[in-house]
């Protein structure tokens, strides 16, 4: 409904054999490149921003490029990028990426790969990731007070220069082994570019990286790496055969572009690396000690393609638990309900939904059958089989509108028509209406657009359901929704403390969050949870309800959410949870929670409220 935007998307290709036995197979030497826009064009659904790939020749002669590289800005960034290219002769290694930015820095200077040069091959080295740190502050100053000079303070600049600095001191190590066997020149690069160990870089450069990541890398001698964060919050799988090793932010992806089944595609695991030598010999090594497995469970409610077999299981179970909640909502009345979805990506968890109901309705039937006795009457057999599931398309994107080029209530009147409806289907003022969701964040296009158009229909009640608990806490590892007031559930928590008279609960918790503020990360703790504390989930959504009906509704509205453990249930390997449960992974996102709750009761809070007014003039 309110499309969240992930970050990024990677994607890297490296071919094991001569480039003749690609041309004679497969009747092209641009093998690999060919895969690669695949690789990124089924992948777009990750980055609308910008696009950005890298490509190595190996063995190229003094004097030859040998690492190229392209970058360009919007939807049609992949495109403009394959065909702006222009490639002397086929490479061997190629990474490519796509972009879209949580951080609010835009421009083709931020869209990866990133490119460090140098006069040797071996320390050319170019970065790109699906990623987003919580300790960029802390990094930047310990580097610079080592020396370094980051071009940009940017978490992708510092990172860059971090593993630059390591791999100079690789080089640097083998160079001096070198020197100690009496090996110079060619000689000696030959031996440095097959010696490098990109093991000892990683695990240095690393070492204090707190976030979300799968940052991959290449070199212009050849050898080129994955990493995945210790929690393993961001996704990465990987295929290897003996033509082809393939890495990618998504399992179909790889299934799809190289026709193999999803037990041959293999998931990086947490704090591990993808190592790919000169030579083509993979190896995994454990760079950095497994934590706690906390992968995102966004990806499997919303982010990646619901095409994976795994991830359509889950979606469609989550629809499946919401059952129970919804029929109280509709009074258990099946026959005067309408099922809908909102497009497109509610669109599995919808099919949960009907299946579950379905399921439910079997059983109902089966009930009251037998309570008819060993001869039941025809008519009544009639009137309980007849009883179905309906299910229509009532809600349809329409266009996307440029909502950009008017102001005020005309910009408003526009948003107001993103979705369509099918007129006609259900029945006015006798029906309910059943519409699911895969995430509430905001509420503003249930208010602008979504309520008041289905309201045309002329339900009883429209019931707005969620397959995702309400998201209540900002995300730092790479989703774009960092800051507090942007939450409709927050702001329907803060609204009914301020109703109840019971401000002194967000004092106390700015008063704790400022208090944190000298400690270390590592021993903080997340005040906002207090915000909500004193509520039931079914209170807040009822106050989202007021907050999010327009004026002039007819219909009665009511909000049903996923509950935490139905979350779990569904997606029992993906138990990254913060955004709904406030438990962040790493040090760094509780450290930005409280940096954020702090900026929203100093700059955000309603200036003409008196408490708020002295709260944000509190001595702590």
């Amino acid at each position: 409904m309110e499309q969240l935007k992930h970050e990024c998307g990677v994607a890297m290709i490296r071919l094991l054999r001569p480039l003749e036995y690609y041309e004679q197979k497969y009747g092209s030497r641009m093998y690999g490149l060919h895969k690669l826009y695949l690789l990124m064009e089924k992948q777009h659904n990750r980055g609308q921003e910008g696009a950005g790939m890298v490509c190595v020749k190996l063995d190229a002669r003094p004097g030859e490029e040998y690492m190229f590289r392209e970058r360009a800005l919007g939807a049609g960034a992949i495109t403009e990028i394959f065909d702006r290219l222009q490639l002397p002769t086929a490479c061997e290694l190629y990474m490519g990426h796509l972009r879209y930015s949580t951080t609010g820095k835009r421009g083709l200077s931020y869209v990866h790969p990133f490119l460090r040069r140098s006069n040797y091959r071996a320390n050319n080295l170019a970065l790109c990731g699906n990623f987003n740190m919580t300790n960029v502050d802390e990094t930047f100053h310990r580097i610079t007070d080592e020396g370094q000079h980051p071009r940009q303070y940017a978490d992708t600049y510092i990172m860059l220069e971090q593993v630059g600095h390591r791999l100079d001191r690789e080089v640097e190590h083998l160079y001096d082994a070198c020197r100690a066997r009496g090996l110079k020149g060619m000689e000696a690069t030959a031996y440095i570019e097959a010696h490098i160990d990109l093991a000892n870089v990683l695990r240095t450069a690393s070492r204090d990286w707190d976030g979300g990541y799968v940052m991959c890398g290449v070199t212009g001698s050849g050898e080129s790496f994955a990493l995945r964060d210790p929690w393993g919050i961001r996704p990465a799988y990987w295929y290897m055969d003996d033509e082809v090793m393939v890495l990618a932010s998504e399992r179909p992806v790889i299934q799809t572009v190289l026709n193999v089944t999803a037990e041959r595609v293999n998931e990086l695991q947490p704090g591990q690396a993808l190592l790919l030598s000169k030579a083509g010999q993979l190896r995994l090594e454990q760079i950095n000690p497994a934590r706690e497995k906390r992968a995102c469970s966004f990806e499997r409610i919303y982010f990646s393609r619901g095409s994976d077999v795994d991830i359509y299981k889950e979606r469609k179970l989550l629809g499946e638990k919401l059952v129970a909640p919804v029929l109280e909502a509709i009074g258990g009345d099946i026959a005067h309900t309408v099922f809908s979805f909102i497009p497109n990506t509610a669109e599995v968890a919808f099919y949960g939904l009907l299946e579950g109901f379905d399921n439910y309705l079997n059983e109902l039937k089966v009930r009251q059958i037998e309570a008819l006795g060993h001869n039941p009457d025809h008519n009544e057999l009639e009137r309980i089989l007849s009883l179905r599931i309906r299910s229509e398309k009532v809600a349809i994107k329409d266009i996307k509108l440029r909502t950009f080029i008017a102001e005020g209530n005309s910009r408003n009147d526009l948003a107001a028509h993103v979705y369509d409806i099918t007129y006609g289907s259900l029945r006015a003022g006798v029906d309910n209406l059943v519409v699911i969701d895969d995430s509430i964040v905001r509420g503003t296009t249930l208010r602008q657009s979504i309520i008041g158009i289905l309201d045309r229909l002329g339900p009883k009640k429209i019931v707005i359901v969620s397959s995702s608990p309400q998201v209540r806490y900002p995300d730092y590892y790479g989703i774009d929704m960092a800051s507090m007031e942007q939450f409709i559930a927050f702001r329907a928590a803060i609204a009914l403390l301020k109703e109840r008279g019971r401000e002194d609960i967000i004092t106390s918790a700015y008063r704790k969050a400022k208090a944190q503020e000298a400690l270390p990360k590592e021993l903080m703790q997340n005040p906002v949870k207090d915000i909500y504390a004193p509520f039931t989930d079914r209170e807040i959504s009822a106050k989202m309800v007021e907050l999010l009906t327009p004026p002039g509704t007819r219909a009665q509205v009511e909000i049903v959410y996923q509950t935490l453990d139905g979350l779990h249930e569904a997606c029992p390997n993906h138990t990254g949870d913060w955004y709904f449960s406030g438990d962040y992974p790493t040090p760094g996102g509780v450290k930005l929670l409280n940096k954020s709750f702090i900026e929203y009761i100093e700059t955000t809070w309603h200036a003409d409220d008196a408490d708020a007014a002295d709260l944000r003039g509190l001595k702590i």
